[in-house]
């Protein structure tokens, strides 16, 4: 795909889920009094606040911002199916794997959300996590309604 027309449909994603990307905001800014700090990933095509200071650890994603409990997001974890016990599988980089989330927001915008909580929720039954590990595997295969 031509550049110019990629970062045309990076740019009406990121308006089509400015909704989310506000939560995520909102959330981000919120943790920064309490020691989290923000920088923009390119690659990712996403903010992330490091060192969030809530939740179970890892990372969630909203829009294009990713709340991360770690000071690197470019570091190792199992995927879903590996920790849910379903076979053994090697480890991922969480940064892949939170992007994948990021190109589905792109698409779905305001829909994310909602189909995300349909299908499962966080856990190893939801087709977003699910494709998100193969994308983080393979660099392949982020789309949820996808089996490649």
């Amino acid at each position: 795909m031509r550049p110019f027309l990629m970062r045309l449909l990076i740019a009406l994603g990121g308006l089509w889920t400015l909704p989310n990307t506000a939560i995520g905001l909102l959330l981000g800014v919120i943790g920064l009094p309490f020691g989290a700090h923000a920088h923009w990933r390119r690659r990712d095509l996403a903010l992330v606040f490091h060192r969030w200071p809530w939740g179970p650890g890892g990372a969630i994603t909203f829009g294009n911002v990713i709340l991360h409990t770690g000071d690197n997001l470019d570091s190792p974890c199992v995927t879903y199916a590996h920790r849910a016990g379903h076979g053994d599988e090697p480890a991922i980089m969480l940064a892949d794997h939170e992007r994948a989330h990021v190109y589905q927001y792109l698409v779905l915008g305001p829909l994310f959300l909602p189909l995300y909580l349909v299908f499962g929720g966080i856990s190893v039954r939801n087709r977003f996590e699910r494709a998100a590990d193969r994308y983080a595997r393979t660099g392949r295969g982020w789309w949820p309604f996808s089996e490649s």
